[in-house]
Order: C-alpha cells, then sequence, then structure tokens
C-alpha cells in the first residue's frame, strides 16, 4: 500500500474564510462555504480546484504539469509552477485528456519560459470560482464560469505590458512533450483586434473536436506567432499584447462547443452577454446552491466540508455538451440535434453505475430521463451504450456496459420521459450483439464463461461485470413480459458461479477445458490497460470473489453457507499478506479490500447478509474515518467522476445500493448526526443519529417512521415517500 500524503496543513485555509477574503457574500443557506475544491488534488484523487457550473462542459482552471497519469485532472496540488490555464478538464478519473485551449497572462517583456510560480497563500478555490497570484508573471488571476463559457478575469501591474500567451497546441496527453501529436488539425482566425475564432480536432484517450470563440475587452495591439518546437506541430502559440487604456483589467471570455463557432459564439452570447464578472459568478454559486441544498447536513465542520465536497464532485459531470440551441457531435461525428436541449456526456459508467447514478435518482430525479434519453441517442448512433464515454466518443476504457443498470434502475424506480422498448431493444443490442472488440457474446454463451486461454485478459472480471448486466436485463423482460430473453439473461447472470472455486475460496480463471489456471496466486494484481496484465480488471481474486451484487445470498449460498462465507470475508479484510505486484489504482486497503478503487465499494456492506452488521458498521466508520479527510490528499483514490464522492455520501447517511437496481439500500451506520434530503414536491427524507460520538460507532436498534425496523434494507420508495429513518447508536456491538 501506498503511504498518503502529508501535505502542509497550513496551506489547507477553511473553506468559509477563503470566501471571506474572496469577497463572496455567505450566509446560512449558502452551501457552497462546506465545499473544499483542493480536496482530492493530492495522492491520486486526481480533482481539480478550477472554476465550473453543475453538469457543465466547461471546468477552468490552471494546469501545473502535464505528460503522465499524476496529471489526469492537469493539477497537483504540491507543484510550485502553473503552466497556464486551460478551459476543460476530467475530475479524479485515471486516464489523460481534455485540459484544451491553455492561456497564460503575463506582464512585462516575453521570456524564454511562461510557467509561472505563484504564492500559495493567495490559491483560492470555491464551487464556480478559482483565483491565485502569479508571482514571476506579475498577475493576478480570477476564474468563473458558465455551463459553456470560461470567464477570466487578468490584474496586471500599471506601466507594464499586459500580455497573453495562447496556445493553441496545447492538451493533456499521455506522451512526451517533445512529439506534439494530439493536434490532427486547427483553424485559428483572428476575427478583430478582440475576437479569435477557430476549432481543433486532437485525440489523445479520443478523437474528438471543440470550436471556440474567444473575446477580450480591450484591443490586441501586437500578436506575435512563436516558433514551432516540433515539425509536427499542427496548431500555433501566440503572444498577445493589449492597449489596456490605462486601466490594470483585462477580461477574457471563451465559449466552447462540440459542434461549430457558431454554437459556441451562441453559447457565450447567452450565457455572458457582457462584461460583469462578478454577476457570472454569482450565477454559478446559485446554480451549485440549487444542487447543495437538497440536503441539510448536521456534525462536525469537516463532516460537512466531506459530505458537500462529495456532492460538488458529483455534479460536476456527467456534462452538457449540446449547445444552448440542442446541437452537439456525438459517436456519429456528425452535428446531431437533441429533442430535448440535453447530451450528457463524460460518465464513468464502469464506477458510477454503483453509488453515483443512485443517488441521481434520489437527488435530482428531474435528471434522469436526460440521462436516459442520452445513453440512447449514443446508442443509436455508436451501435452500443455507451461503455465510458467522453465529449460524445468512446474510450472503450473498462469492462461490462454498465449503461445498462443505470436505464433499467431508471425504468424500475417508475422514471418516465424515455420509450422503454426503445431502452430494452438498445440494450438488447448491446449485450448480445458483438460490436465491438470487447463483446465476444459467443465465446460467453458458449463456456458460461470468459476462458483465459480464449480472452487473453481480465477474463474473470469480464464473465463478472457482464453478468450483472445480464440481471439487470433478466429484471427489465420480466417486467416487460418478455418471458423467453427473462429466462436466457437470468441464466447468463449465474456464470458468475463457473469462476468459484472452493478449494481456493476465490474467482479463479479457468480455460476451455474447464480446468483451473495453474499456479493461482489470488494476491496477484492484474489490470489489462496499465499494459499488467491477468485475469482480473484493477484488482485480484480476493477482491473480484465478491462482485456478484446481483446475487449476495446466492454468492453465500455457493461458498457453504453463511460461517464458510463469513471466514472468506474475513480473510479479506484481515490478511497481513501484501498484494502481489503494485497498481496505482489499487489503494486504501484493508487487508485485501481496496476502497480507493470500485469493486471493492459494496464489499464491507455484505456482513448484514451474513448477521454480523456490527462488522459493516465498524468498517464503515474506519472508512469514512481513514479514507475521507478535508485535505488535499484526503482521498484515498481516484474520485472517478463522483463514485468515490457518492460512497461517502449514502454511508454518512447510514446506507448503500450492494445492488444498484434493486431498488433497496443496505443499512450501516450513520456517520453524521442528521440528513434531510429534499426530495420534491414539499417532502423530505429525514436521518438521525442518536447518540453519535468516537465511541458511539454500533448501531443499537433502528426505527422507522417512529416505529421499530428489523429489516437490513430500507427501500428507494421508503426515501422517496419521505420517511424518517432513526439510528440510535451505542459503544458496543448488538448481539
Amino acid at each position: 500500500m501506498k503511504k498518503i500524503l502529508f501535505c502542509v496543513t497550513a496551506a489547507v485555509l477553511a473553506v468559509a474564510c477563503t470566501q471571506q477574503k474572496q469577497g463572496i457574500k455567505t450566509d446560512e443557506s449558502d452551501y457552497t462555504k462546506y465545499v473544499n475544491p483542493f480536496i482530492g488534488t493530492a495522492f491520486t484523487g486526481h480533482t481539480f480546484p478550477g472554476a465550473t457550473y453543475p453538469l457543465g462542459m466547461i471546468q477552468a482552471g490552471p494546469q501545473t504539469g502535464n505528460f503522465s497519469w499524476a496529471y489526469c485532472s492537469g493539477y497537483f496540488y504540491e507543484d510550485s509552477l502553473i503552466q497556464g490555464f486551460t478551459q476543460n478538464r476530467l475530475n479524479g478519473t485515471g486516464c489523460v485528456d481534455l485540459g484544451d485551449l491553455l492561456v497564460q497572462p503575463f506582464s512585462g517583456e516575453k521570456r524564454d519560459s511562461f510557467d509561472s510560480r505563484f504564492d500559495k497563500a493567495t490559491e483560492k478555490a470555491s464551487p464556480g470560482y478559482y483565483a491565485v497570484q502569479l508571482l514571476d508573471n506579475e498577475v493576478n488571476v480570477e476564474i468563473t464560469a458558465s455551463p459553456h463559457v470560461a470567464f477570466h478575469k487578468y490584474a496586471f501591474p500599471k506601466g507594464k505590458a499586459a500580455n497573453i500567451l495562447a496556445d493553441f497546441q496545447s492538451g493533456l496527453v499521455w506522451q512526451d512533450a517533445r512529439f506534439h501529436t494530439h493536434v490532427l488539425d486547427n483553424e485559428v482566425t483572428f476575427e478583430s483586434d478582440r475576437v479569435i475564432s477557430g476549432f481543433t480536432r486532437r485525440t489523445e484517450w479520443v478523437e474528438r473536436i471543440y470550436y471556440f470563440v474567444i473575446e477580450f475587452d480591450k484591443p490586441i495591439v501586437t500578436k506575435e506567432e512563436l516558433p514551432k518546437r516540433s515539425p509536427l506541430e499542427k496548431s500555433s502559440r501566440y503572444v498577445l499584447t493589449f492597449d489596456m487604456h490605462n486601466a490594470d483589467t483585462l477580461n477574457m471570455k471563451i465559449g466552447m462547443s462540440s459542434a461549430s463557432v457558431e454554437g459556441a459564439k451562441a453559447n457565450l452570447a447567452a450565457e455572458v452577454p457582457g462584461w460583469d464578472f462578478e454577476s457570472v459568478l454569482q450565477d454559478a454559486k446559485k446554480g451549485w446552491n440549487s444542487y447543495l441544498a437538497k440536503v441539510k447536513i448536521e456534525g462536525s465542520e469537516d463532516d460537512k466540508v466531506n459530505f458537500y465536497t462529495s456532492m460538488y464532485h458529483l455534479y460536476i459531470q456527467p456534462n452538457n455538451i449540446a449547445d444552448v440551441d440542442g446541437k452537439y457531435t456525438g459517436p456519429s461525428r456528425k452535428v446531431s440535434q437533441s429533442p430535448n436541449g440535453k447530451y450528457y456526456s463524460t460518465w464513468s459508467q464502469w464506477d458510477t453505475f454503483r453509488a453515483a447514478f443512485p443517488m441521481y435518482t434520489i437527488l435530482t430525479p428531474e435528471l434522469i430521463p436526460d440521462f436516459v434519453n442520452s445513453m440512447l441517442d449514443y446508442s443509436e448512433q455508436q451501435g452500443h451504450l455507451p461503455i465510458w464515454s467522453l465529449w460524445g466518443q468512446e474510450t472503450y476504457t473498462m469492462i461490462g456496459n454498465h449503461s445498462v443498470p443505470m436505464i433499467v434502475d431508471a425504468y424500475l424506480k417508475g422514471f418516465t420521459g424515455f420509450d422503454a422498448e426503445r431502452a430494452y431493444n438498445e440494450i438488447k443490442k448491446s449485450i448480445t450483439e458483438s460490436k465491438h472488440y470487447k463483446s465476444d457474446w459467443d465465446i460467453y454463451d458458449k463456456f458460461g464463461y470468459y476462458p483465459y486461454d480464449l480472452i487473453k485478459v481480465e477474463s474473470v472480471s469480464r464473465t463478472l461485470e457482464c453478468g450483472f448486466d445480464d440481471y439487470c436485463m433478466a429484471v427489465f423482460a420480466e417486467k416487460l413480459g418478455k418471458t423467453e430473453d427473462a429466462a436466457f439473461f437470468r441464466k447468463r447472470a449465474d456464470y458468475y458461479k463457473n469462476h468459484y472455486d472452493k478449494a481456493t475460496n476465490s474467482m479463479r480463471p479457468k480455460d476451455s477445458k474447464g480446468k483451473w489456471l495453474t499456479p493461482f496466486d489470488p494476491y496477484a494484481l492484474a489490470h489489462a490497460d496499465s499494459n499488467v496484465g491477468g485475469h482480473y480488471t484493477e484488482g485480484n481474486a480476493l477482491q473480484y470473489t465478491w462482485h456478484v451484487m446481483q446475487d449476495i445470498p446466492g454468492l453465500i449460498e455457493w461458498m457453504g453457507g453463511k460461517e464458510k462465507a463469513g471466514e472468506v470475508l474475513d480473510y479479506l479484510f484481515n490478511t497481513e499478506q501484501e498484494s502481489t505486484g503494485t497498481l496505482s489504482d489499487v489503494t486504501g486497503l484493508i487487508g485485501q479490500y481496496a476502497h480507493g478503487n470500485e469493486p471493492s465499494h459494496h464489499v464491507a456492506y455484505i456482513y448484514p447478509y451474513l448477521d454480523r452488521p456490527g462488522e459493516t458498521q465498524r468498517l464503515v466508520r474506519k472508512i469514512c474515518t481513514d479514507f475521507y479527510k478535508n485535505k488535499p490528499d484526503g482521498l484515498i483514490g481516484n474520485d472517478d467522476c463522483g463514485q468515490m464522492s457518492a460512497w461517502y455520501m449514502f454511508s454518512a447517511m447510514g446506507f448503500y445500493p450492494v445492488n444498484p437496481v434493486s431498488g433497496e439500500f443496505v443499512l450501516g451506520a450513520p456517520q453524521v448526526t442528521s440528513a434531510s434530503l429534499d426530495i420534491g414536491n414539499g417532502k423530505w427524507f429525514t436521518m438521525e443519529a442518536k447518540n453519535l460520538s468516537k465511541e458511539n460507532l454500533y448501531v443499537e436498534k433502528v426505527e422507522l417512521n417512529g416505529k421499530p425496523y428489523g429489516k437490513r434494507t430500507i427501500t428507494y420508495k421508503d426515501i422517496m415517500d419521505g420517511s424518517s429513518l432513526v439510528f440510535y447508536m451505542t459503544s458496543e456491538v448488538k448481539k
């Protein structure tokens, strides 16, 4: 296990104080004061402190590095230099892309390097806002954002030239800087001395195109094109110098679009028609409060910061990449028209189906129909549902197709606004027709698992993950009265049994002749995308043995009953043997349980199925205390587009969706004294933890709506009916 980096505590300022220094008004209804965007910006959280709008396509902020896995978001808290400010980035992922259109202000004469040291004490971030003082460049920077527009405000010293480096060749990439091959095509047009427009077609994780328009409130008086650093560069870098008219502040707006320059201009005109920075900032803050105010948390200051920052991370994505008129570029690579004006992408489905999407169904049910329709629109263009889509394009990252549980979850919870038959057909096509290189359905159906001699990597994990999608489809088919399909997918959902080896108590690779892999090391870490190879995805056999979310009771029986399954589960959490090999994604270890990666996320909640809920209560306290902290290295692994954060939100409130499409939430132990959820129509769901303290981490009894409650789960209906859930906490495990 890697050691957590302990950053200097003094550098982490209280969020409320930060906002007070920014001059942002705060009051009791302002929940942005509890958000600390610096959480997760150190260690491997891969979050960022830029300015963004809920579900918007803009994430404008500082770039401190590039060209490695450490810079998936372009920022690392402990860096001392800022290279410039880019207009979009990914939140907490393990792959590199975005970081488009870098700009860097500087005063005075042109220099060899535009990187600048910055005053850490002046670096501020809150929802919709970022600010910093560049020391070498002598510029005070402020940034805010609307859904499609980044608004930059630069204060220069009087008497010195005001300049901006505009780097149209920029972008976050894996490859070494000297190659500069990620830009495939580019066009930059200086429309006037205040307007620049154009497009860039680029590739890294995916190939995509973005269009832009840049407007300044001061005229450009000179522009100097810099020499290309490589003959492979397709675009240009310019140094722009401005006539400041005796003012010290230069304002810049950057509108973006996936469809056209005209779309970028329309987005800018609709969202930020003027030059009032404070007004745009207050709109962003208001937008964030409209989400954050849906939950009222009582607890310590750190409890509130951890919870509301988690909620903030949850709603940075998915991103609506449709223009204000509904146009977008999807997987067909043609401009399409969204019938509802929205097109959501950047899903990280492999991660977010587990807890993030179920949380969306509770807190923002109004978004769900648009989410589902975006997936269906994508599928009709691409030939299958999105696996891990970025800016409308398929990355084919990770395994299974976990758009399936999201759509089925929405249907089972009674959401309307999308065509159920259309959804059914797109799901069936996605998990029965071989449309891409990870859809070997003929092998899957012939053997009832993926044999490791035919499927060379991730064979076990692929069987288990596809099995959950099959279960979802089986339930969907049953609800629609499609009995033949239901039986077919129910059979598939049990394929996990073909991988369970009772001799080793683990999910073990098997070849096409039915023979177990020998020799076999259940501690060996594997992951195809990291060139490690192996039979698992970002994990090992010990972790993936429990990846049967659709049938925990059945898995327990298959293992030999509760006592035997309990021994296997105890071993996972208590073994002191280290993993064989290392993976940067496998962090947050308790034994071999790895909280820093998603396949483990439901496992701590299995103990109630073994009639040992106290173990879940103890583990949830440990995970929340040790792995979620109000500091830059406060996340134990990639936030993964809000999934890590959603786990904390559910667990802090005392329950978690072990089976994300069951409509049930397994009870754990709350970590905050109370939570009130605005579920719409004037109704609130409330949770209270009586006698909660450091010592009182166990649950003595539970009441639902004032009556004793002995079930191990509550339902989605319980929550959405506006129920009252009360936990009575104690220092002793209930026998």
